[in-house]
């Protein structure tokens, strides 16, 4: 009797090579051409935070899979050093998220020079990790601000556009801390966790309009931010320890997950909270010694 190798269609689905072409239809429950659906020509998007680390990543795999992409970040300079590796004509909008107006300003001029934004990438974040008895209420504000308020803000200012377009794909940066408890991290933790719950609402108030929201939990990304840490004897063992797959993520690791999920390829994905942590966040290492 022949037996379907249901294990191995997949396989064979993703080593057709993306020049072919193929009839349209299901095999399998594959629709054929399905790697096309990643990409982003014609499709423009904003990142914030992508001076550097996840953010330029972002960037830069945006680029590549074909969107023209603004650039959002405080540092001129250091935009101009990420735009100057992409390839579609990119523009620069510097800007600090911190003060309250500067969420409507960088939309205005997002929509102005790009004419639309149908991916939005809401990266920039500020982080403090301290015991809270040192928490005042200048940190909790910052945090608050550029974690919260502004991505809501950016999204507000661009429903209008998306909705005419009856399109859009927006993808907020949570964090694991989010997720699970993690030690001197409350105001950071909590912001993450309120754009984890805001990412859950918009996706059932913007639906309708055709607007999909995700968000995108990281675990330890090997970036400038955790240079120092790095430098403390035992800190890197430690850090892949406590992750399955045993290693740090890589900003590029997280930049393909949010290219997915602008892409139809994630189609009828919305108020998901995808993390990729290498499994830290959903795995504990209790014992694994001998019984």
């Amino acid at each position: 009797m022949w037996h379907q190798p249901q294990a191995r269609c997949p396989l064979i689905v993703f080593l057709v090579p993306r020049v072919a072409r193929y009839p349209d239809g299901p095999i399998f429950g594959y629709r054929l051409g399905w790697v096309d659906q990643l990409s982003l020509e014609n499709r423009t998007a904003l990142v914030t935070g992508a001076s550097r680390g996840i953010g330029a990543a972002t960037a830069r795999a945006l680029d590549r899979a074909g969107a023209r992409v603004a650039l959002v970040a405080r540092s001129r300079e250091d935009l101009g050093k990420v735009a100057a590796g992409l390839g579609r004509d990119p523009v620069v909008i510097p800007a600090d998220l911190r003060e309250p107006g500067a969420a409507g300003e960088v939309a205005a001029r997002a929509l102005e020079a790009l004419g639309s934004v149908d991916i939005l990438v809401n990266n920039a974040a500020a982080a403090a990790r301290l015991p809270t008895v040192d928490t005042d209420a200048a940190i909790i504000d910052q945090m608050l601000a550029v974690n919260v308020r502004a991505p809501l803000l950016l999204i507000a200012a661009l429903i209008p556009a998306m909705t005419q377009r009856r399109q859009g794909s927006i993808i907020n940066l949570s964090s694991v801390s989010g997720l699970i408890g993690t030690p001197r991290r409350a105001a950071y933790a909590a912001s993450k966790g309120a754009i984890d719950a805001a990412t859950r609402s918009l996706a059932i108030e913007l639906g309708p309009m055709g607007i999909r929201v995700n968000s995108v939990a990281p675990g330890v990304v090997d970036t400038a931010l955790w240079a120092s840490n790095k430098k403390v004897e035992g800190v890197i063992e430690a850090v892949e320890s406590l992750t399955p797959l045993r290693r740090w993520a890589q900003p590029d690791d997280i930049a393909d997950v949010i290219v997915f999920l602008a892409s139809d390829a994630a189609r009828f994905v919305t108020g998901e909270t995808i993390c990729v942590d290498g499994g830290m966040g959903r795995a504990l290492d209790l014992y694994g010694g001998p019984v």
